[in-house]
């Protein structure tokens, strides 16, 4: 195989293919076909993060859209018994609060967590959560096998150490999930400026 050959395969890998064509449809993210997923923002685990105000806050803006557009929320924990619920700040933002308790580090080991996905009917996954290269990565990988697209918001992200939360990150990618960033999902689901939805957002985020 020639280096162009190899270079094309690599890029079809990449972006995936439909009838032989290159397709960018992993890119793309609609309020109708979307699920956010924050996993496992616990009190205790939220101790040791040196990112946890950030990644709060940014998990915060992403929930307020959810609820004005209608975007399906679910929020899982590891061992609640061990590390605690999901912090305050986020279950008060939540528009209810029904976590799915686990103990496997991949959400999709969890029956009830894959019951209730199903019940979405979702092609898309937004992913926050801690730890990064842990939990976080681990579901990554689970729905990627399962066929869901996966956009993981890397600063609604975190880990102990930044060398763990960049290992997760480029991990995530190399399996074929979309990195990304909150205020660029915002805009995605927003789409034009002018609504009040962007209105209440953009002065969130000023």
């Amino acid at each position: 195989m020639c280096g162009a050959e190899r270079m094309q395969e690599e890029i079809i890998i990449y972006y995936g293919e439909k009838n032989g064509i290159m397709t960018l449809d992993k890119f793309f993210i609609d309020r109708q076909d979307t699920v956010l997923l924050i996993v496992d923002i616990q009190e205790k685990l939220a101790t040791v993060m040196k990112e946890k105000d950030k990644v709060v806050k940014n998990n915060q803006h992403l929930i307020e859209l959810a609820k004005m557009i209608r975007l399906p929320v679910m929020v899982t924990e590891q061992y609640p018994k061990g590390l605690g619920t999901t912090v305050h700040d986020l279950r008060d933002a939540l528009p209810f609060y029904r976590p799915v308790e686990k103990m496997t580090f991949d959400c999709c080991g969890q029956p009830s967590f894959l019951e209730e996905l199903k019940e979405h009917n979702t092609s898309n996954v937004l992913l926050t959560g801690m730890e990064t290269h842990i939990c976080v990565l681990q579901t990554c990988i689970g729905l990627l096998k399962g066929g869901i697209n996966v956009h993981v918001v890397q600063d609604a992200v975190c880990s102990r150490t930044k060398e763990n939360w960049k290992t997760g990150i480029e991990f995530m990618r190399e399996a074929g999930a979309v990195v990304t960033c909150t205020e660029t999902v915002l805009f995605q689901l927003l789409k034009v400026a002018g609504t009040e939805e962007f209105k209440a957002i953009s002065k969130r985020i000023k």
